[in-house]
């Protein structure tokens, strides 16, 4: 278990291993949810689609930076039934 100081602001930073370990990059979000008992649940943040999006993004109506890979939707639905999407 990785042991993190606190500055005099309330602030830590996490070590390089344990951003990779969540496959987070510079610049990019992290997600904590609140958990009982004063845990603390941290992972990456991602952004989440609609469903719109993805069917359009099939259709052709809405430009991707890159297209979707089949092993890409197999990953989303997955994560879906998983209940791993986050929906705002």
């Amino acid at each position: 278990m990785a042991s993190l100081a606190v500055t005099v602001k309330g602030q830590v930073t996490l070590k390089r291993d344990l951003l990779q370990h969540l496959g987070i990059k510079p610049g990019e979000r992290v997600d904590f949810e609140k958990l009982p008992g004063g845990e603390l649940r941290v992972r990456a943040a991602r952004p989440a689609g609609t469903i719109d999006g993805f069917i359009h993004a099939l259709d052709g109506k809405v430009a991707q930076q890159k297209p979707l890979s089949i092993e890409d939707m197999n990953e989303i639905a997955a994560a879906g039934w998983a209940g791993e999407l986050n929906e705002e």
